[in-house]
């Protein structure tokens, strides 16, 4: 299932009984927040590093962002706002985000029911040693009404590219709402879908278990699975679907100049190829580090943060070649 389930997230929001939301929080407070959190999790035999997000340029920020360490909007936190995030960037936690508490776990392939094992052992760690803002009627009480509940967002990030050829893409995410589910770009909500990516998560969270939605979205994603790769079947036994796959990677092997869009279209290409084994030179794995080495932020991260837009088009297409060739 991993050629087409490219990664599992699980994500918690919480906050501290004591303290207001995040957007009236004083900068003490917000520092106590970060103090008793990081504090609290210290009790987990699980490592987590510690990053005062202050001290990161907008470019890192950018960077975890593209990595979906953090949220597109943690982006812009500075004074007040840390990360805890472990060695291998499975388990992170944005503290002073929407909400005191975003606890995510990321996992490859379709493995819900693993990250919620490991996020709700980290959120017993939380409540056992924190008193946090919950009530028997909404649940955990959020800064955002939408979360109220389990205030969980569980997310399948998939591969869709035969179901996008066919057009049935659209269709299928038009009547995902009706399952209490939604589908959201590459980066989440407001996000573009590049290169067939889409992230499918839950919608509903009150009212609902946390297994039930886990669940459910268990259920559809699979199901989203078999259609794709029944799809995936009848594409490629078209010779032009071949022929578009070996170009892609021609020009990702040869290109000098080459900017996002185009390179997320064409890796898109030859993922589809490398899962049908049609690269017996390439794996999924490979493509799906590539992709995230030749995001905007990670390519300024590792040539120079002052490069301009042309040169930085200039040394995508330079790590294109020298991982491909």
């Amino acid at each position: 299932m991993s050629e087409v389930a490219v990664s599992t997230r699980i994500r918690l929001a919480r906050n501290l009984k004591q303290y207001p939301f995040v957007s009236r929080l004083s900068k003490e407070d917000r520092k106590k927040v970060v103090e008793e959190v990081r504090e609290a999790l210290s009790h987990s035999d699980i490592r987590l590093n510690f990053i005062d997000m202050a001290t990161l340029t907008k470019v890192q920020k950018l960077s975890l962002a593209e990595r979906h360490i953090i949220s597109p909007e943690f982006v812009e936190a500075g004074e007040g706002s840390a990360l805890l995030v472990s060695d291998d960037n499975t388990v992170a936690v944005m503290l002073n985000e929407e909400d005191h508490i975003r606890l995510q776990v990321i996992k490859e392939g379709l493995a819900l029911k693993e990250a919620y094992e490991t996020a709700s052992f980290l959120d017993d760690v939380l409540s056992e040693h924190l008193e946090l803002a919950f009530t028997e009627r909404l649940g955990y009480l959020t800064q955002c009404p939408t979360n109220l509940g389990t205030a969980m967002r569980a997310s399948v990030m998939l591969h869709l590219p035969a179901l996008e050829e066919s057009g049935a893409l659209n269709r299928i995410s038009t009547n995902l709402s009706k399952l209490g589910l939604i589908m959201r770009g590459l980066y989440g909500e407001g996000s573009k879908s590049y290169g067939a990516f889409a992230q499918l998560s839950n919608q509903v969270s009150l009212g609902i278990s946390e297994q039930a939605a886990i669940e459910n979205l268990d259920n559809v994603t699979k199901q989203l699975i078999s259609q794709e790769i029944r799809a995936r079947d009848k594409i490629l036994s078209d010779i032009a679907v071949e022929d578009k796959i070996s170009r892609s990677l021609g020009i990702l092997k040869s290109a000098y100049v080459i900017d996002h869009s185009e390179a997320m279209r064409l890796l898109s290409n030859v993922r589809l190829g490398a899962a049908a084994k049609k690269l017996s030179t390439l794996s999924t794995e490979s493509i799906d580090k590539l992709i995230a080495d030749v995001q905007p932020a990670s390519i300024l991260l590792k040539y120079g943060e002052q490069l301009s837009p042309r040169e930085r088009d200039i040394k995508r297409a330079e790590l294109l070649r020298e991982r491909l060739n």
